[in-house]
């Protein structure tokens, strides 16, 4: 019987494919949370000045890019998003990727399908995390799935700066 730690990287696609689960429900109960017990636009400070909670729609992508381009770019965001997870997942499991890419997928790929999720079933993405700095400087408002999708892109770069270049 093989070990975890014994075992091919190909057999062990389905905790990486679990993880991008969890992701995507711990993504999607706290939009519910929030969507419930949130007015829209309301903000609840948690660090006053710098940290708290809000209720905002993203109908675009990051930062709203093209958030007033009429509708059409949630399919647009959303066929990049199911592109990229495919493309992920099969290279998981294909076993082709370093225990750490496959970390960085499995975030992305929960991180991005749970924002898929939003624009399917609201027709805009919900965020609710506001880092700012008292009223002189506010970071777009953002969410958990924003939040795994950076740290997932940042394990990726980490990634490509442990390999030997050929």
């Amino acid at each position: 019987m093989e070990s975890a730690m014994t075992m091919p990287k190909a057999k062990q696609w389905p905790k990486w494919f679990a993880l991008a689960a969890v992701i995507v429900l711990l993504d999607q109960l706290s939009k519910t949370y929030f969507n419930g017990n949130y007015q829209y636009g309301e903000v609840r400070e948690v660090i006053p000045g710098f940290f708290g909670f809000t209720l905002l729609y993203n109908p675009g992508a990051a930062f709203s890019f093209l958030h007033d381009a009429g509708g059409w770019q949630k399919y647009l965001f959303s066929g990049l998003a199911f592109a990229v997870s495919g493309w992920l997942g099969w290279n998981i499991v294909k076993g082709r990727f370093s225990g750490l890419m496959n970390l960085a997928a499995a975030f992305i790929m929960g991180g991005a399908l749970g924002n898929v999720i939003d624009r399917i079933v609201h027709g805009h993405v919900i965020d609710f995390i506001q880092v700012h700095y008292y009223s002189s400087w506010s970071y777009p408002a953002f969410n958990l799935a924003d939040s795994f999708i950076c740290v997932g892109a940042a394990l990726m770069v980490l990634d490509s700066f442990r390999k030997p270049r050929a």
